[in-house]
């Protein structure tokens, strides 16, 4: 199977999920969906094609796609394993062990290059019921853009009144879901695009840590004084701020644990995710894998 046969994401395919919510605002992680993995799958290697299976494996649902190469007449399989939901725990594995499999096809790969989404409060509407804020507010990505190597570099998210709330970069030849006339404008631009984009990052990085700054403090974990970390210090100095995937991660993590995100921030002395460094996103994992679930008594924590 040659490179670069999946084709990217459109921006109707991809859809955006809340992942954290306070007071100061609600952080946004971008997804597809099975259906869409079918209908790519249709497309690129024909309905039958490719076919998928699944199988249980120390109590773990696998997802297996095998694609037809129509060249050697041999089947070509992937396969991942998916993980639960609270609710319809069989369905939940299904849907996410073939979305996963897909991924190792390649379908939807760019998401993994998909920047820390934050939309400050004062852009959408935030409730709050007793201790625990929410969202009615359903966002979608209006427009997406990518370079040579299928990374993205210019996202518009817009809420359901059609309101952009959260805008990188500017979109270039390979943008999705923009009008035509609107596209060949910013082909005439692209040549300024790289510096503009570094500058609405810069803005928006900005504008989420002046959001979060003053949050509620929390009790250090296991009495240990919040500290700047080395790590913290020279944030500046290097690429910070964690991936959607690997916000997925930490945030399934900490649910399994009952860590809250604000301890982990106070125990390596940073604000918001946007300063958490490699570093200290690999130093939080391997802290979170050794605590114990919930209504644990003792434990390493992060």
């Amino acid at each position: 199977m040659e490179q670069g046969l999946i084709r990217l994401l459109k921006a109707e395919e991809i859809e955006c999920r809340i992942s954290v919510i306070n007071e100061k605002g609600l952080s946004l992680l971008l997804y597809k969906d099975a259906r869409v993995d079918q209908r790519i799958l249709d497309e690129t290697f024909g309905a039958f094609g490719w076919k998928r299976s699944h199988q249980c494996i120390d109590g773990n649902l696998y997802c297996t796609v095998e694609v037809l190469d129509r060249e050697s007449g041999q089947w070509i399989s992937k396969q991942d394993v998916g993980t639960t939901g609270y609710t319809e725990k069989e369905k939940t594995q299904a849907s996410d062990s073939f979305k996963r499999a897909c991924f190792n096809w390649g379908i939807g790969r760019e998401l993994y290059s998909a920047p820390f989404i934050w939309i400050p409060a004062a852009k959408t509407n935030i409730q709050k019921k007793g201790d625990k804020y929410f969202s009615n507010e359903r966002f979608s990505v209006s427009t997406i853009s990518f370079n040579d190597n299928r990374e993205i570099v210019a996202l518009e998210i817009k809420d359901s009144h059609g309101q952009t709330v959260y805008t990188l970069g500017q979109c270039g030849s390979t943008c999705q879901g923009d009008k035509p006339q609107k596209r060949n404008q910013q082909k005439t631009e692209q040549k300024n695009g790289a510096g503009q984009r570094k500058i609405q990052d810069k803005d928006s990085v900005e504008e989420q840590e002046r959001s979060l700054a003053g949050s509620q403090n929390q009790e250090p974990m296991n009495g240990q004084k919040g500290r700047r970390s080395t790590d913290s210090r020279d944030s500046s100095n290097r690429k910070s701020g964690i991936s959607g995937p690997q916000e997925i991660v930490l945030m399934a993590e900490l649910n399994r644990t009952g860590v809250t995100l604000d301890e982990v921030l106070k125990r390596y002395g940073i604000e918001d995710m946007s300063q958490m460094t490699p570093e200290i996103y690999n130093k939080s994992i391997a802290a979170l894998k050794q605590t114990k679930p919930k209504n644990r008594t003792s434990g390493s924590a992060a």
